[in-house]
């Protein structure tokens, strides 16, 4: 079987309005990948950076994927918190990007995004924290009904990953 091997690290976050950052993290492939070694999710260390507006994280990622056919390849998804003042922690972004095609190392910025709701809804999350959610967070990458949603910006998640393509064309999988 052809196989992947993704290794590389979360670097860190920037453009958010706020600090006290953490990141939950995962991988998606689709029905004909196997998940041969390695996490496919998990989540960051909260960062409050005191100098500059850079988040930095540096989690590790170490996956290893085995696959037929090159359908449904790997996205990594992101969600960022914020921790506030008072302790909680509050959804300050979604986002996803697929893992890139080609072997070698690779720099890529994951804009992130999260749903707005009415007036009422955002003056509510202004003073008490909180804030619209996805009820399905596969709705961050598959793209059936994302269009429906009404988003705002936020900021960005930095990744570095290494790819390492195995057995493709041994198997007639062309990239």
């Amino acid at each position: 079987m052809a196989e992947i091997h993704i290794i590389g690290q979360i670097i860190g976050a920037s453009k958010f309005n706020n600090k006290s950052l953490f990141c939950k993290w995962g991988i998606h492939a689709g029905g004909g990948w196997k998940l041969v070694a390695g996490l496919k999710e998990g989540q960051t260390q909260v960062d409050d950076p005191v100098y500059n507006d850079i988040t930095y994280w540096s989690h590790p990622i170490d996956v290893h994927f085995s696959t037929k056919c090159v359908q449904g390849w790997p996205k990594l998804h992101v969600q960022v918190y914020h921790y506030d003042k008072y302790g909680r922690s509050e959804l300050y972004g979604y986002g996803f990007c697929y893992i890139p095609t080609t072997p070698g190392t690779h720099v890529i910025e994951c804009c992130t995004w999260r749903p707005i709701g009415r007036w009422r809804d955002e003056f509510f999350q202004y003073f008490m924290g909180g804030g619209p959610q996805l009820k399905i967070p596969d709705l961050i990458y598959s793209g059936s009904d994302r269009y429906r949603l009404q988003t705002i910006a936020m900021g960005v998640v930095h990744i570095e990953v290494g790819i390492i393509l195995r057995n493709f064309k041994k198997y007639g999988i062309e990239i």
